[in-house]
């Protein structure tokens, strides 16, 4: 019987089978937990109809709700792209909601009732725990890439290791000679942003530094913004000999801001960034940063579902890939 319940929150909701068979959604939910205040007819009916959607669903091809409410850039595009092969290999459907007018629709609350889609991949989600922990009691499942808060008990979550991404960055500078080292870190409110600061903060403070307030900054992870935050950190007295940037389009923008300031990267200021997406090597020079592991995110989420589809626990709830230091041109000795 429990088998059965998990079944039908997944596959459909209480108000479709009250619908197919013409009894009230209480008396579902009654027979769905075994309660003996039914008559064995309407408990025979109820559960015909349980058996006829499983079978319904076991014969047709699974689909698989994609969410990604931001731009498909080359960061968010590489998750999907990988999501959506490793989908096709498993001979699943993909339905694709991207962009960022999908924020803040309250999507995840229409999924457990939602007939024609089996499972949820939701990529960096802005909604709230609470709504996330809804989601699971509801017995609904999915898995999350790259959380935007910490992992919360019993969902099952991929990202990339970004306290230690961030030390090893922060540590190369170091063994360069730096010591008067910039961060301009991401939100506030971002797992990742809060682990790499972390990450920052631990390999200076190794190093018997700390990090100044003056020498902080927190922005949106846009080239904009990290111009601005740059000019802000080249205009100060002394100025650092180093910015090390939340991503690659922070630090793009440092770039831009160091040139307009007539500095040399990396004679004048070391530049470094996060993630190691294309434009990374495309800079002028070219960045040193911190790769992450994109699309592994995207086919180790989509494995991490399968076993939740197929009746198994995933083997870990909250998985974190190995980033790799990459070196480049951006950065120098002190």
């Amino acid at each position: 019987m429990e088998r059965k319940i998990e079944n039908v929150k997944q596959r459909a909701s209480l108000r479709d089978i009250a619908a197919e068979t013409g009894v009230s959604i209480a008396t579902v939910s009654r027979v769905l937990n075994d309660h003996v205040n039914v008559a064995q007819r309407t408990r025979d009916l109820v559960l015909q109809a349980v058996e006829r959607r499983r079978h319904e669903v076991a014969t047709r091809t699974r689909t698989v709700y994609v969410r990604c409410p931001y731009v498909l850039t080359d960061y968010f595009g590489l998750i999907v792209s990988s999501i959506a092969e490793t989908l096709k290999l498993h001979g699943l459907r993909l339905v694709l909601d991207a962009g960022e007018s999908g924020q803040g629709t309250g999507a995840l609350r229409d999924l457990p009732g939602t007939d024609d889609v089996d499972a949820a991949i939701l990529i960096l989600p802005p909604e709230e725990g609470d709504e996330l922990v809804a989601l699971s009691r509801a017995g609904y499942p999915f898995v999350v890439v790259d959380p935007r808060i910490l992992p919360l008990p019993d969902i099952a979550s991929v990202s990339a290791a970004h306290f230690a991404g961030a030390r090893a960055v922060a540590d190369h500078l170091i063994e360069l000679g730096h010591r008067d080292i910039a961060v301009i870190a991401g939100p506030e409110e971002w797992l990742a942003g809060d682990a790499r600061l972390a990450g920052h903060r631990a390999a200076l403070a190794q190093a018997g530094v700390l990090l100044a307030p003056e020498r902080l900054r927190h922005v949106e992870p846009t080239t904009a913004h990290g111009r601005s935050a740059a000019a802000e950190l080249l205009d100060l007295e002394p100025r650092p000999s180093a910015i090390v940037c939340f991503n690659d389009k922070v630090a793009v923008g440092t770039l831009q801001a160091a040139r307009e300031r007539g500095l040399r990267v990396p004679e004048d200021l070391s530049v470094a960034g996060f993630d190691d997406i294309d434009l990374a090597e495309a800079t002028s020079p070219p960045l040193t940063t911190v790769r992450q592991p994109l699309q592994e995110m995207g086919r180790i989420a989509v494995t991490q579902l399968m076993r939740v589809l197929d009746g198994h626990q995933p083997e870990a709830l909250h998985i974190e890939l190995a980033t790799t230091l990459v070196v480049r041109e951006s950065t120098a000795a002190r």
